[in-house]
């Protein structure tokens, strides 16, 4: 998990080292890389919930998987479908009810990547 300092340098980092992992998987194994972009894409496409719902429930696994990377995607995912900082904030709430201690300090990520998204 990250220290406490918001400043959209971290956000943006983190988001740069998931895409640049991103490609180098795509380097190493394309086929395998592009089934898994087309799983990712077909899995996330609106359907009985909606694409937003999507992400905002990938932010509630991410948190209570504690993968700090997982959280700003999903975050910033989440806010360009136009999610409401409300909406993550309650979908996190929930997280914490059903994980206690560890899914509070993970909650931190989330509030850190909103505030660096302006949100």
């Amino acid at each position: 998990m990250s220290e406490n300092t918001s400043n959209s340098n971290l956000t943006k980092e983190i988001l740069g080292k998931t895409n640049d992992h991103m490609k180098n998987l795509g380097q190493i194994d394309p086929e395998w890389m592009q089934s898994f972009g087309k799983f990712m894409r077909l899995s996330k496409k609106s359907g009985a919930l909606s694409a937003k719902f999507k992400e905002i429930i990938g932010i509630a696994i991410s948190v209570k998987a504690q993968c700090e990377r997982c959280i700003v995607w999903h975050v910033k995912n989440a806010v360009d479908l136009g999610a409401t900082r409300q909406e993550i904030i309650e979908a996190c709430e929930v997280v914490v009810l059903m994980s206690g201690g560890p899914g509070l300090m993970y909650f931190e990520d989330v509030i850190r990547s909103l505030d660096d998204l302006g949100l």
